[in-house]
């Protein structure tokens, strides 16, 4: 396993105690003024937008080291060592000028993503490739400082401000935030971000509602987007709330990334954002009423259940028993595809969610 530096400090205790850079990855450093942090063995180091003097890139490569140049003109961070806050997803946003969203950094990587099609240049891909891996990094290394065993919960983006759906979803969160489960959601509108909102403010739900149904649904368009944010802007969290990460995708970047999450974990490729979405919530995952999405989501999560070929089988609970096996009858499929394997017993159809709590509770107990 190749060592990762991201930082100055962590490569100064590392070189001063004895360490050297033979196969080492050092990722988005400054190295222009600190050249002697270099002296000393770096056969198969890997430099990542790394910044170093003329003499300082002679000798790396003269000592065995690969460097990966920063790639420029791009409106990201391809070699990024840690996920994305709201503040910097929204940075450029004015609350007084709801139109302002157009200039977030949010917006800009969206535009640029756009104007890449769907086959970009060679350089383009490599770009977000390299930004993908990056954020696989960032997110693993921060669920490794969470409670273990996150629990993510999916559903649709349609679920407006001021609906009895979007009060329940704040509740489920609550509820969740209350166990102390870390919980993952795909990051953007609708029970994606009443699911936030309710993990991270669990006592405050009246009074939140009461703030964000000034703009009860995010539309289209900077403006109407912008409207939307504000209001979900002015919800303030207390500094002990309980964690939520969003998962989202610049694929589906007509959607906004919500400002209730801790951080967001945002991906050029849904592909990729969807199966490690599912891959990284150990604890199970909570399927709300949804569309294809989320459908598309339950059976990717099965597949994995299915063969245990990312861990043991966690538990799918179908909450909305009426919406999963009347509306969308996918529950009865999943339980007939699970029959008589380990999966079976994690399969659960509710309405109740203390019930799915049980199911979740009983589940991180035997695991951990």
């Amino acid at each position: 396993m190749r060592k990762e530096i991201t930082d100055l400090e962590s490569l100064r205790e590392h070189r001063e105690s004895g360490g050297d850079l033979r196969d080492a990855v050092l990722i988005g450093l400054d190295l222009t003024n600190d050249d002697e942090l270099l002296r000393t063995a770096m056969d198969g180091a890997v430099l990542l937008g790394t910044e170093l003097s003329p003499k300082a890139r002679r000798q790396a490569e003269a000592a065995g080291a690969l460097l990966f140049p920063a790639i420029p003109d791009l409106p990201y961070q391809v070699y990024r060592t840690r996920l994305y806050t709201p503040a910097e997803l929204f940075e450029g946003f004015d609350p007084a000028d709801p139109s302002s969203y157009a200039d977030t950094t949010d917006a800009k990587i969206y535009r640029h993503f756009k104007s890449q099609g769907h086959q970009p240049d060679a350089l383009s891909a490599l770009a977000e490739r390299l930004h993908d891996h990056s954020i696989t990094s960032a997110l693993t290394e921060t669920l490794a400082k969470c409670t273990p065993h996150p629990v993510a919960v999916m559903g649709g983006h349609a679920l407006t401000r001021d609906s009895a759906g979007y009060r329940l979803a704040m509740e489920l969160g609550a509820e969740l935030g209350r166990a102390g489960f870390t919980v993952l959601t795909g990051g953007g509108p609708g029970a994606m971000e009443a699911v936030p909102y309710g993990v991270r403010m669990p006592d405050n739900i009246p009074e939140v509602l009461e703030v964000l149904k000034k703009a009860p649904r995010f539309g289209a368009g900077a403006t109407q987007i912008g409207q939307w944010l504000a209001a979900g802007l002015e919800v303030d969290f207390p500094p002990n709330a309980s964690h939520a990460i969003g998962i989202p995708t610049w694929f589906y970047g007509h959607e906004p990334p919500n400002p209730g999450c801790t951080w967001h974990a945002k991906y050029f490729a849904n592909s990729v954002r969807e199966d490690g979405l599912l891959t990284v919530a150990t604890g199970g995952v909570i399927y709300t009423p949804g569309s294809a999405g989320t459908v598309q989501e339950v059976f990717q999560d099965y597949t994995q259940n299915h063969y245990t070929s990312t861990g043991p089988a966690a538990p799918m609970i179908f909450l909305g028993k009426d919406f999963w096996t009347n509306d969308i009858p996918a529950a009865p499929l999943v339980q007939q595809l699970a029959r008589g394997r380990e999966a079976e017993q994690w399969i659960l159809i509710t309405d109740d969610t203390q019930e799915a709590l049980t199911l979740l509770k009983t589940y991180t107990s035997r695991e951990t």
